[in-house]
């Protein structure tokens, strides 16, 4: 029987949203709202979304010590998203973020239950982007798209 050595597991976060994963949303993003895009990365996604039309404050800051824009549109570090989501509650901001699926069954996340997060979910699975190169088969799971306060028409929208 194989088993897991946690010891050797290495966590990658520098994994960029490419530009249809905010396309494939972008009737749900609250038009006329200064959208912060929280986690720089790179710093293309806050591009992509200034491209499709909105007004975007991305800059390489803190998260967890700032508090810009009306609204959270982000891919935060998969590996902090404890932190993240208990700081987003802290602030109570709507958000968009994207996160792993799986992230809805851990005990952390069921302590949130009554935040009312609503959830869309892609077509497909999302394929990140690595070193500026779009990994269209190396994304293992799946993701959604987590909404707080968005008020979306439906508790789960299905793209």
């Amino acid at each position: 029987m194989a088993t897991f050595n946690h010891k050797s597991f290495i966590t990658h976060d520098s994994y960029m949203t490419p530009l249809y994963a905010w396309r494939d949303i972008i009737q749900f993003i609250p038009k006329g709202k200064v959208i912060w895009e929280a986690f720089y990365g790179d710093g293309k996604s806050g591009s992509h979304l200034q491209e499709l039309g909105f007004n975007v404050i991305h800059e390489p800051i803190d998260f967890f010590l700032n508090n810009r824009g009306d609204i959270i549109v982000s891919n935060p570090p998969f590996s902090l998203c404890k932190e993240v989501m208990k700081r987003l509650f802290y602030i109570d901001k709507p958000f968009i973020i994207i996160l792993p699926s799986s992230k809805i069954n851990t005990q952390y996340f069921r302590e949130w239950k009554d935040k009312d997060i609503q959830l869309i979910i892609p077509k497909k699975r999302l394929q990140f982007i690595k070193d500026g190169i779009v990994n269209n088969t190396n994304c293992n799971f799946d993701c959604f798209y987590y909404c707080y306060r968005i008020n979306l028409p439906k508790d789960i929208v299905w793209l």
